[in-house]
């Protein structure tokens, strides 16, 4: 659970809410339709609109600094 400045805790909805309250750029971007099935569907489960959740998935992979295993044959 995260914790504000006050060193209170903050819930999950609160997270999501500041989350949310980021400035945004809107781009065009070319995807797969597998992955936009994928995180439709994930945004079924989750009640969370497919954009936003790509965002995030995006925003957790800058944040871990995870970087593509790529091979070029």
């Amino acid at each position: 659970m995260a914790t504000d400045p006050k060193n209170e805790a903050v819930g999950e909805e609160t997270h999501l809410y500041h989350y949310a309250q980021r400035p945004k750029k809107q781009v065009t971007l070319r995807l797969d339709l597998d992955n936009i099935a994928y995180f439709k569907a994930l945004a079924k489960e989750t009640g969370i609109a497919y954009q936003p959740l790509i965002n995030m998935y995006l925003a957790d992979c800058a944040t871990a600094g995870r970087k593509l295993s790529l091979t070029w044959a």
